[in-house]
């Protein structure tokens, strides 16, 4: 099926907020935490988004969105549930 680019990036956005849903819920059943449960599952999607960027031959820095694009969004909210996490209070 060839799509064009603004369908192929508006399926980018919508594949990656429900695998993001799904890494919170799994996450906020972790016996680590919460934070620690979301860093370690947004590491772990993005060793997986590079996997497939590279199998699937997509390019870095393509017009449209891609597997490249989600591994910065990973990254991004990696850095972030770290940042909150190291200023969370332990109960």
């Amino acid at each position: 099926m060839d799509l064009t680019g603004e369908a192929r990036s508006i399926q980018v956005i919508i594949r990656f907020c429900i695998r993001v849903t799904i890494l919170i819920v799994f996450a906020a059943f972790g016996s680590i935490g919460f934070g620690r449960s979301l860093r370690a599952l947004l590491c772990m999607s993005t060793a997986l988004c590079a996997v497939l960027a590279v199998a699937k031959r997509e390019a870095p820095l393509d017009s449209v969105l891609n597997h490249w694009d989600e591994i910065t969004a990973y990254v991004a909210l990696c850095c972030l549930t770290a940042v909150f996490d190291s200023y969370s209070v332990p109960i």
